[in-house]
């Protein structure tokens, strides 16, 4: 661990316990003494540690008593639960959960503004949409492409939307969703399941429907949600493939019949 980095390496380390179980829920952390011992730090910087853990919502400290460890996944926000998704990619099972829940409530939002925008009076010059989605298909085109900005731009179409929608709680749920998602490399590559070109594709079709005058049958909306949650069946297959839980799936039984 380097100087500029070791408290919140450290930190982040102990962080990892907390989320793992390895500290129970209701139990003192380490003291600023056993942590400096274990890390080699003076106590200054073991102080400085496990007061980030207190910011980070981990701990609490208690005057005469230590740092409490917290229940975070009962009482942990929005904060917590993104630090906490984060922290959990060695542990597949806990990973492929949260990122299950993520993606579903992601999915929850982002098909209500889509529709809820489809039957509404748009207020968004469908130019200033086609400009981002031409940066979206550059992107897409390109030899290798940045599948990170590429998911930053589809996030930023979506709060436009939301927007526009005055759904001011869901854009500040977005906007979490999409640092969680952004700050995990399986997350974003997950997003990803099907073709970069395809995101470019059905964001095309959608501003062609918003310009239209008649607007999608029924049907067509039905066959768009059933689309829309295929899709997404196929990102959670994806984090768990590259998580490597599906490996593990498939190396249990042959472990039974060896």
């Amino acid at each position: 661990m380097g100087d500029r980095t070791v408290v919140a390496d450290v930190a982040d380390e102990l962080a990892r316990r907390v989320a793992s179980g390895q500290y129970v829920p209701g139990g003192l952390m380490p003291s600023v003494r056993q942590v400096a011992e274990e890390f080699d730090l003076n106590r200054a910087t073991a102080q400085l540690i496990l007061g980030r853990l207190e910011s980070y919502g981990f701990v609490d400290a208690h005057r005469g008593k230590g740092f409490v460890i917290r229940d975070v996944r009962a009482e942990g926000g929005v904060d917590v639960y993104r630090r906490l998704f984060r922290l959990s990619m060695p542990a597949p099972e806990v990973a492929a959960e949260m990122f299950g829940n993520i993606v579903d409530e992601e999915r929850g939002i982002a098909l209500e503004a889509l529709l809820a925008y489809t039957g509404s009076e748009r207020g968004i010059d469908p130019g200033a949409l086609k400009i981002e989605i031409d940066e979206l298909e550059t992107l897409a085109r390109s030899a290798d492409p940045d599948q990170h900005r590429m998911l930053d731009i589809e996030l930023r179409l979506l709060r436009r939307l939301l927007t526009d929608l005055g759904h001011s709680v869901q854009r500040a749920v977005l906007n979490s969703i999409g640092e969680m998602v952004l700050e995990v490399p399986e997350a974003v590559q997950a997003y990803f399941a099907v073709s970069p070109d395809l995101h470019v594709l059905v964001w095309r079709a959608l501003v062609a429907v918003w310009e239209s005058e008649g607007g999608p049958s029924q049907a067509q909306l039905a066959l768009f949600e059933d689309l829309f949650g295929m899709y997404h069946q196929k990102v959670v297959a994806r984090f768990e493939e590259l998580v490597g839980l599906q490996q593990e799936a498939d190396v249990a039984p042959h472990a039974v019949t060896a």
